[in-house]
């Protein structure tokens, strides 16, 4: 490995010549993608289903295109790693001849609670500071550390690197991320305002800077991860100062699946009428409501979209509601940085959604916003500047890539 000067990024100028693997641990799933971060090329990506589920496969992303299926019994995390790492060295399609070419693995960990405020390089005290983190994440992070036990069982000398969902909001304000609860129970059980994406509202923040020639460290920026779940950040001087998701994932905007906020009276109503349990509030919040819940069609955009089209009221207010609460909290973040310099679309839906864009953006023109409503229509998938010239506030979409920011640190962690 060396030291390679390349023209990248502001927060990326140095690089080390690396290789880096980079795994996304879910409870019945393993998705990653392999890059050479010297060239910042995907040598390699895909994705396994159904781990410890009957009719598990490996899905993979050929470098022209092609999708390649590999059905297998995956009854585990170690199974699952060791067949992408058998996959990444096959003759039909693989992109190495060895193992050591991986130079390191870096890690997507859901919740870091108030341990970590940034990526680390993962070590045995590292992993039992995870492990008391899964309290906060009884969902997220257990999958996340199956995918470090298996690589260090399989690669036991191969440098690991965590990379933080909620450490990029660890710089918020204690005004901003207090619930207003005895203040004893957050001296307790931490409860308090994490926010979730912070690896993509890291990533976007700073490429739209880059790709506006803006500094970075001197900018008021909104940034609106919309996707089936979503969240919006409020940046200050490349710092997160307030963030819609909570103590969990569900706070916050209308998602997929997931209600997002709601008068916590409602919940103790339901559990009363409904006859409802804790397990079974928390499957309504998370799993049955939101795009979803309210529609009675689909989570997924495109069906709710197409049943629109066909006249069906209920997802058309569905869609209304989605797109207010964006709109509410762009507002409410402009409020709380004392205006707005740049805004960003990310997402699924921030990303292809031009509809979504422009009625949030639509009426803000008190703000300073000169939306291009016509170069908006039709733009799927690219970064572009969806402001007029003339406009003081500048909108742009972004296509994230956490994956690459997870990489990134890896490297740079390992420089």
């Amino acid at each position: 490995m060396r030291l390679c000067h390349k023209v990248l990024p502001h927060y990326l100028a140095i690089i080390i010549e690396m290789k880096i693997l980079v795994l996304n641990c879910g409870s019945s799933s393993v998705k990653y993608k392999f890059i050479n971060m010297d060239s910042k090329e995907v040598l390699a990506q895909g994705g396994i289903e159904k781990i410890g589920l009957k009719g598990s496969f490996l899905k993979l992303t050929k470098p022209n295109g092609d999708k390649v299926i590999i059905e297998d019994e995956i009854l585990e995390h170690q199974k699952a790693v060791q067949l992408i790492l058998n996959v990444l060295q096959s003759e039909e399609h693989g992109c190495i001849k060895s193992l050591d070419e991986i130079d390191a693995v870096g890690h997507r960990v859901v919740h870091g609670g108030e341990k970590f405020n940034s990526s680390v390089l993962i070590t045995d005290e590292v992993i039992e500071k995870m492990v008391e983190c899964i309290d906060v994440a009884p969902l997220h992070n257990p999958p996340n550390l199956k995918g470090i036990y298996a690589v260090k069982e399989l690669m036991p000398n191969l440098p690991q690197v965590g990379v933080f969902d909620t450490a990029f909001h660890q710089t918020m304000p204690k005004h901003a991320y207090l619930y207003g609860i005895p203040y004893e129970l957050y001296e307790k059980y931490a409860i308090r305002r994490y926010g979730f994406h912070g690896t993509s509202h890291r990533y976007v923040s700073k490429r739209a800077c880059d790709f506006l020639g803006l500094n970075y460290e001197d900018q008021k920026i909104i940034t609106c991860h919309i996707g089936n779940g979503a969240s919006i950040a409020a940046i200050k001087d490349g710092k997160s100062v307030d963030t819609s998701m909570g103590f969990t994932p569900v706070e916050g905007l209308l998602m997929g699946t997931r209600s997002g906020d709601i008068d916590a009276g409602v919940l103790t109503f339901l559990m009363e009428k409904e006859g409802l349990n804790a397990s079974g509030i928390s499957n309504l919040v998370n799993k049955q409501s939101g795009v979803a819940g309210v529609s009675g069609v689909s989570s997924d955009m495109r069906e709710l979209n197409d049943a629109i089209e066909k006249g069906n009221e209920r997802a058309k207010l569905t869609l209304e509601m989605y797109d207010y609460r964006i709109k509410k909290y762009v507002g409410a973040y402009a409020a709380a940085l004392e205006g707005v310099d740049v805004i960003v679309f990310t997402g699924g839906v921030g990303e292809n959604q031009c509809s979504t864009r422009a009625e949030v953006c639509k009426g803000l023109e008190f703000m300073g916003i000169d939306f291009d409503f016509e170069k908006n229509e039709g733009l799927r998938g690219e970064e572009a500047l969806l402001s007029k010239p003339n406009s003081k506030v500048k909108v742009v979409v972004i296509p994230t890539d956490e994956e690459f920011m997870i990489a990134a640190d890896t490297a740079a962690i390992l420089a």
